[in-house]
């Protein structure tokens, strides 16, 4: 069996759906309606439009409440602990965004104007005025809704980093006022209510006659509401995903470094791996995202389903075809640079399904990819003769992990990622904090990076100090290597990060360490020769590790499999000695990309 993501709007719909069933339950009991069931085909319109303006009020104190959880616990008692520098303080306001404002004005505003009209509705039956003073207050949310990504990834960041930033939001989450439901949960309210003013305001709008003295302030009201729904549905997409991605996390373990905005889920499900050497077929189940296949084993757990990543195959190069297997229907081969696997489905739809969407993100992420090679062909295109005359093509903000300027390492707080509006680097501020005109741009004033504006400006560009030995740029190495890909990476027993390793041709003896395949700087360098390999495996070593060691400095490296780790290690072994190693041999792969065969495949270890 496998899941595929379902419309954003369809669980949304359906949750509104039932709170609407008892709000008008709720609403008829306020009323004095001694009915003990709502009968729709009774009502008169003056009552179905009386449920909707009680139902409005029911779901606005449910939100208030919710609100002041989010306002008066969690950021409060996150504030009072930051305030002690346990955590920085920024981080707990970045997270929480202006929810203060939100909270300040539903609870003392627009909840009592509520309140008071219902009160009144025998005199005043109209909900359209009231609304209308909520929209010059959307801009709050557009400020809340645009935070909410990044709020969402420093919330993830500091739960795993901070053990006392995580224990204050698991206390507040066990209590009854939470209902068991997580921060990220209540985050996601405020995101949720403008899309739900706009569905009330459009069953409002369908009940009310057309000459209505309230209907021009409601059509005014629905019309400035839709407008800002439209980027709260954007978000909740998002939202959901994140949800999604934090559910895979947890059922791998915590081990995956999978929670990212740019990571998006797209299908999961249980198949079978047909082994290469006997006929034997194993259970397996994978997940597949938009750039990646984490292809799993199950494992026993009495709390829920739980896996373990056996291998993690980029989409990037990946190719999925039907296969004629005899002894096995319903099956197909999928290959990528780092394996090759021949999967069995339940069924034929079940088959048609997975071929159908591992093709369209590989199409997906080759037409984007495309682009981005493009962009970047672009930006070398700007000459300085065109500079801030024709508009560039921008790098992608996950392509690099340092400014493409001065090297520094971006962050999310103190070091933010800027584009130059003449070339298109991602560049830290100080490296953007000059203004100038540009024609493309009806000579508007835009920020650009210091070489542009000094180019733009008829100054001659700084030179600076002669390149050092890590300021070669990752991408000149890609296309031209012996072997390179990803890699963790550990030093002096310190935490295990993700890096991009390279062993060029024109530097053999030399693993260069990068944050990500776009960096112009490289991290560190290790000169190989000399290097101890240990292959020997230690307690505290993620699978498929290996060390290397000279002297006091060891550096432990972990790869995705063990056939990957058998690749890295083939070359390394050479290149200590001295000698200039080989590229491996791939089956129509890139030689100079990391990847595996599929000779482990077949081995009693069952993977």
């Amino acid at each position: 069996t496998s899941t595929v993501r379902d419309p954003a709007g369809r669980e949304r719909e359906r949750d509104y759906r039932r709170d609407r069933c008892w709000c008008i339950i709720a609403s008829y009991c306020e009323a004095g309606v001694q009915s003990t069931r709502v009968s729709p085909q009774g009502e008169t319109n003056d009552q179905k439009l009386f449920n909707i303006a009680s139902e409005l009020l029911n779901t606005e104190k449910a939100y208030v409440t919710r609100l002041k959880l989010l306002d008066q616990e969690f950021y409060a008692k996150l504030m009072e602990e930051a305030n002690k520098g346990t955590f920085p303080v920024d981080v707990v306001k970045n997270i929480f965004s202006n929810i203060s404002s939100i909270t300040t004005f539903h609870r003392d505003f627009l909840l009592p104007d509520l309140e008071k009209r219902m009160g009144e509705w025998a005199s005043t039956p109209r909900i359209g005025d009231i609304l209308q003073k909520l929209t010059p207050f959307l801009k709050m949310y557009a400020e809340y809704v645009k935070n909410f990504d990044k709020a969402m990834e420093l919330l993830k960041h500091w739960t795993d980093r901070s053990p006392q930033f995580k224990a204050i939001i698991q206390d507040i989450q066990s209590q009854e006022a939470c209902g068991s439901l997580t921060l990220q949960h209540h985050m996601l309210e405020p995101v949720q209510r403008v899309p739900r003013y706009e569905m009330l305001l459009k069953d409002y709008l369908k009940k009310l006659p057309q000459d209505d003295p309230d209907r021009r302030d409601a059509e005014k009201s629905l019309e400035i509401i839709a407008t800002a729904a439209t980027h709260s549905n954007s978000a909740i997409r998002k939202s959901e995903n994140l949800k999604k991605l934090m559910e895979i996390y947890e059922m791998l373990g915590e081990e995956e470094d999978i929670v990212h905005a740019s990571n998006e889920f797209i299908k999961e499900g249980n198949l079978l791996k047909l082994a290469a050497r006997n006929a034997s077929a194993m259970e397996r189940h994978l997940f597949l995202f938009n750039n990646m296949l984490l292809y799993c084993v199950p494992k026993f757990s009495l709390g829920g389903p739980k896996y373990t990543v056996r291998t993690r195959i980029g989409i990037d190069g990946m190719t999925v075809r039907e296969s004629n297997n005899e002894d096995y229907p319903f099956t197909f081969q999928v290959s990528g640079k780092e394996r090759t696997l021949e999967l069995q489905a339940s069924s034929e739809q079940d088959k048609a399904g997975w071929i159908k969407a591992i093709q369209e993100t590989i199409d997906i992420f080759n037409q984007k990819n495309e682009s981005f090679k493009n962009a970047l062909k672009d930006v070398e295109e700007v000459s300085v003769t065109e500079l801030g005359k024709r508009a560039p093509r921008w790098i992608r903000d996950n392509e690099v992990t340092m400014c493409m300027k001065c090297k520094e390492p971006f962050n999310a707080i103190t070091r933010r990622r800027h584009h130059c509006r003449a070339c298109g680097y991602v560049v830290c501020w100080k490296c953007s904090d000059n203004k100038v005109a540009l024609e493309y741009d009806a000579n508007k004033l835009n920020k650009v990076c210091k070489d542009c504006y000094a180019i733009l400006k008829g100054e001659s560009v700084t030179e600076g100090k002669k390149k050092g030995i890590l300021e070669i740029e990752a991408g000149q190495f890609t296309d031209s290597s012996i072997m390179c890909g990803f890699l963790q990476y550990s030093e002096r027993s310190k935490p295990w990060q993700k890096v991009w390793c390279v062993i060029p041709e024109t530097e053999c003896l030399v693993l260069y360490l990068y944050g990500a395949p776009q960096d112009v700087k490289a991290q560190s360098t290790i000169p190989l020769l000399g290097y101890t390999v240990e292959d020997s495996a230690r307690p505290a070593d993620p699978p498929a590790a290996f060390r290397l060691s000279q002297s006091k400095s060891v550096h432990g490296f972990a790869a995705d499999s063990e056939e990957l780790k058998l690749r890295w290690l083939k070359v390394i072994r050479v290149a200590v000695l001295g000698e200039r190693p080989e590229r491996p041999q791939t089956d129509g792969a890139n030689p100079g990309v990391s990847d595996n065969n599929n000779e482990h495949e077949a081995g009693t270890n069952g993977t």
